[in-house]
């Protein structure tokens, strides 16, 4: 059976490359074929060259050589991955949402080239996490979170709405890389419970850190039954969702999050979290979608 393959949007930035590099290991661990795609307007830009002055490479030329040396790149990390390039003549995020339809998982690096460096998140990166029809995962974060040295993979727990397939995906993820699972799920007091004001009688304070388990048990029973060797270490955590995750990701190798798809042309609905963490977050960060 053909494995639908782990593609790659490249454009010869740092933060490109590291995504290759990424990539290429996560592609290891599933035993999947890596796809390098480049795609950027060079038609646009070709025609005839002035005759004065050295000779320049052609757009074309340069999108050629961008994805022959990520595939070189690649090779030489894993010389067993099955490695393919492809080059597309129009707007890359165009190009990577229709590569999704057919990819198990769907890479990018956290800001691309000519992007200004005060950007968190370059742009491509962004629509594509927004849109795409399979996992996106966008590389950034410190050393240790991409080199996968804290042996820890995080899952931030949402709605049953939005969260049955990244719950399958964290699972599988680490199971495949024999790390612990930490679920998180955060909750907060209505405004009107604070200290000095007390939820109404018959309401005990702690009902909504006892709703949070509630829902971790809901969400983690089917899987965890399917990954019985998975280790997970569960917990619920009074405060704002995307500050408990942001700071939680330092400690991890992957941050996973879901999203709920829509059956229109606007696609996912990134909230505050899944923003939040795609421009902050210390360590890459898959948002797998929900489909309704």
């Amino acid at each position: 059976m053909t494995r639908l393959p782990l593609v790659v949007g490249v454009d010869g930035s740092d933060p490109s490359l590291r995504a290759v590099d990424w990539a290429v290991d996560e592609a290891g661990r599933h035993e999947l074929p890596l796809r390098l795609v480049h795609a950027s307007l060079w038609e646009r830009y070709e025609g005839p060259r002035p005759s004065p002055g050295p000779p320049h490479p052609s757009p074309r030329a340069t999108a050629e050589h961008i994805t022959a040396s990520a595939a070189e790149r690649a090779r030489r990390r894993n010389p067993q991955i099955k490695v393919s390039t492809a080059l597309f003549p129009e707007e890359a995020a165009h190009a990577l949402l229709r590569e999704s339809d057919s990819a198990s998982l769907l890479v990018t690096g956290s800001r691309g080239r000519g992007e200004l460096q005060g950007l968190l998140l370059g742009s491509v990166g962004l629509a594509v996490a927004a849109r795409a029809h399979c996992p996106v995962i966008v590389v950034r974060g410190d050393t240790a979170g991409l080199a996968g040295t804290h042996e820890r993979i995080l899952l931030g727990a949402g709605d049953p709405g939005t969260s049955g397939e990244a719950v399958r995906f964290a699972f599988r993820e680490a199971e495949v890389r024999g790390c612990v699972l930490d679920v998180v799920r955060a909750w907060r007091c209505p405004a009107y419970e604070t200290p000095g004001r007390p939820a109404p009688a018959g309401e005990p304070a702690c009902r909504h850190e006892e709703q949070a388990c509630a829902l971790l048990d809901e969400l983690l029973r089917d899987a965890g039954a399917a990954h019985p060797g998975v280790r997970v270490r569960r917990a619920t955590v009074e405060g704002p969702a995307s500050k408990v995750l942001v700071l939680r990701s330092a400690a991890a190798d992957l941050v996973i999050v879901g999203a709920r798809r829509r059956q229109d042309h606007f696609g996912l609905r990134l909230g505050r979290v899944s923003h939040t963490l795609l421009h902050h977050a210390q360590c890459p960060v898959a948002v797998v979608p929900q489909r309704v």
